[in-house]
C-alpha cells in the first residue's frame, strides 16, 4: 500500500497543516488556467496538493516518490516523477511549459546558494503569463516550530531539514536573480501570520 503521509516523519498536524497549504495554493489560482498545465514541486512523500487540485495535466517532482510510484493509481493527468531540485541536472521539462508552477513549504529545506539557480529554472519552465506560487513558514516563526516538532505537533524531522527561514525580502530578491519582475509580485500571509504566500506572474 502507498505511503499516504504528508510529509516525511511524524506529526500530529501534518496531514492537517498539508491540506491548508493545499487550500492556499488553490485559492490562489484563477480559473483561467486550469486548463493546463501544473508542476508542484517537492510535492512530498504523499502529493496531497495534486490530488486535491483541479488542472487538465498535473505533475508533481520529488526525492522522495520512488515508493510512491510503484504503487500509485495509473492516470493519464498526473504524472509523478522523481528528481532532487538541487541536483545540478536541469528541471526535466521545455522551456515555457507550464502554466502553474507551486513549491508549498519547500524553499525553507533548500541552500541558500542553490535558490538563484532554482529562481532561473523556474522561471525557464513557465509560460509567459505563467504564474508561480510559493509558500513557506515566516521568518520569525523558528522557534516556535521547533517547540511544535518537540510537542510532536510536527515533524521532527522535517524541522531538522530546514535550512534556513526566509523573510520577504529575501524571497523577493531571490525571484529578482531568476529574472522575474518585481512589479509581478504579490504576497501576504496566512495561518496567523507564521506563514507567507508569494505569487509572481511571469
Amino acid at each position: 500500500m502507498a505511503n499516504t503521509k504528508a510529509t516525511r516523519g511524524f506529526g500530529l498536524l501534518e496531514r492537517f497543516l498539508a491540506r491548508k497549504r493545499a487550500q492556499k495554493a488553490n485559492s490562489l489560482i484563477p480559473q483561467s488556467y486550469r486548463n493546463g498545465r501544473i508542476l508542484d514541486i517537492g510535492a512530498g512523500s504523499y502529493p496531497v496538493f495534486l490530488l486535491t487540485t483541479t488542472f487538465l495535466e498535473k505533475f508533481g517532482i520529488d526525492k522522495t516518490f520512488s515508493a510512491f510510484l510503484q504503487t500509485k493509481p495509473k492516470t493519464h493527468t498526473l504524472a509523478l516523477m522523481c528528481h532532487d531540485i538541487e541536483s545540478e541536472d536541469p528541471l526535466p521539462f521545455q522551456d515555457e511549459y507550464f502554466d502553474i508552477v507551486t513549491m508549498l513549504a519547500v524553499i525553507e529545506h533548500i541552500e541558500r546558494y542553490n535558490l538563484p539557480r532554482i529562481s532561473q529554472e523556474l522561471y525557464r519552465i513557465l509560460k509567459r503569463g505563467g504564474l508561480l506560487i510559493i509558500t513557506t513558514p515566516a521568518e520569525w516563526t523558528g522557534l516556535i516550530l521547533n517547540g511544535m516538532a518537540y510537542l510532536k505537533l510536527i515533524s521532527n524531522q522535517e524541522i531538522r531539514d530546514h535550512k534556513g527561514l526566509h523573510s520577504v525580502d529575501s524571497i523577493i530578491t531571490t525571484l529578482q536573480q531568476g529574472g522575474f519582475s518585481p512589479n509581478n509580485i504579490q504576497l501576504g500571509f496566512f495561518e496567523f501570520f507564521m506563514n507567507t504566500w508569494v505569487t509572481v506572474t511571469k
